[in-house]
């Protein structure tokens, strides 16, 4: 199959820092190319891959200073996508709404996954101007607030099975706090649970521009005040094994509808536990009670942080290799494909049974799809 992956420019793929949608977009490139695909990665000049790349920006844009708007950027990138279209059995886009306008002529072998928040007012009137392209969500959840749109499927993010090694005894004793300092992450409650158990809390992070007075303001005067708290600031994938795969637990005490959150199964791949408030994907990612704990307040946050050496991390490890590889999500990708009507008219594509997911079952959902993701264990 001739696949193109449209990828966003703010970072490389895989990005050099934080980056989850770029980082998703190179290990489904990268296991695509694996299983004996053709692929062709339009992404950033700076991006390392298997695949042919097309670079459409000379470096990722996040970390370039001349550049102010990333639209123009992306705008040039599609159109470097349209005039290649014809190349190309699928075109897999990972960039949100950008291209609906340009790639109308292509409908019928055009995929997006949506990677970020839909409860955002502007998207109701465009998602409804916009019904027909199909569409892949990264957990039901992320699924709730839009309108009637046409979703191919659910398909939850995959690491490739040994990126991140498995630690059966992790030589620190702290929790773990990884991703971007901004309120709807928790990095407050994060501190706080930290400071009532009393266990070290290590924070790496970045802060985005838009975020600089919260940090300001609120995070950096409550790490000043907690000597056992530690802000280490942004860290690369090789310090990514150590500060995941050496902690207590993951804390995760969002208070935001995540649509996926990738660090909870760079967590579970090191057998790293898991504590995470009730929000968005949580439920779908935490078995609770196996990979972690599912909880519904701060004060449940800090009972949980307490019995959290109760779960066996070889059992987490194993929950990761049954649901989360990249390996299974390349196959549901596939599925996918294989249900676009340009491919459904190709012979020997289009009748492929797809997979089932556990997740379908567990959390209902109003829209039509299908659900995919590899089965967790009973």
């Amino acid at each position: 199959m001739k696949i193109a992956q449209i990828a966003p420019l703010a970072e490389s793929c895989p990005p050099r820092l934080y980056g989850g949608t770029e980082r998703i977009v190179s290990y489904l490139t990268e296991e695509l190319v694996r299983q004996g695909h053709e692929v062709t990665l339009f992404a950033s000049g700076d991006s390392i891959t298997s695949a042919e790349l097309v670079p459409c920006a000379k470096m990722a844009l996040r970390l370039d200073p001349d550049v102010k708007d990333m639209t123009p950027h992306h705008v040039m990138m599609l159109d470097r996508v349209a005039r290649r279209a014809d190349e190309f059995d699928v075109l897999h886009f990972h960039i949100d709404h950008l291209h609906y306008p340009l790639m109308r002529p292509y409908a019928n072998r055009t995929l997006t996954t949506l990677h970020g928040r839909l409860d955002l007012p502007d998207l109701m009137p465009f998602y409804s101007a916009f019904p027909e392209p199909p569409l892949i969500s990264i957990s039901n959840a992320q699924r709730r607030p839009m309108p009637p749109v046409n979703w191919l499927g659910t398909v939850l993010h995959g690491l490739p099975e040994n990126i991140l090694p498995y630690r059966q005894e992790p030589s620190g004793d702290y929790f773990a706090f990884l991703g971007r300092i901004s309120p709807e992450k928790g990095p407050d409650k994060a501190i706080e649970i930290a400071a009532r158990t009393g266990v070290a809390l290590k924070m790496a992070a970045k802060i985005d521009a838009a975020d600089q007075r919260y940090w300001d303001q609120v995070i950096a005067p409550m790490v000043a005040a907690h000597p056992n708290v530690e802000f280490i600031g942004e860290i690369n994938e090789f310090q990514k094994a150590d500060f995941l795969g050496n902690a207590r637990a993951l804390l995760f005490p969002i208070c935001w509808p995540e649509p996926f959150g990738l660090v909870m199964i760079e967590a579970m791949a090191c057998g790293t536990p898991v504590i995470a408030l009730s929000h968005g994907s949580v439920p779908e990612i935490i078995d609770h009670g196996v990979s972690g704990f599912v909880v519904n307040s701060t004060e449940e946050a800090i009972a949980a942080a307490r019995s959290v050496g109760m779960l066996e991390r070889q059992a987490i490890r194993k929950r990761f290799e049954q649901r989360f590889t990249a390996e299974r999500m390349a196959k549901d990708y596939l599925a996918a494909y294989r249900r676009l009507p340009a491919l459904q008219q190709m012979p020997g594509l289009g009748m492929l049974a797809l997979p089932e997911s556990d997740v379908a079952i567990r959390i209902p959902i109003a829209s039509a799809g299908l659900e995919m993701g590899a089965t967790s264990a009973s």
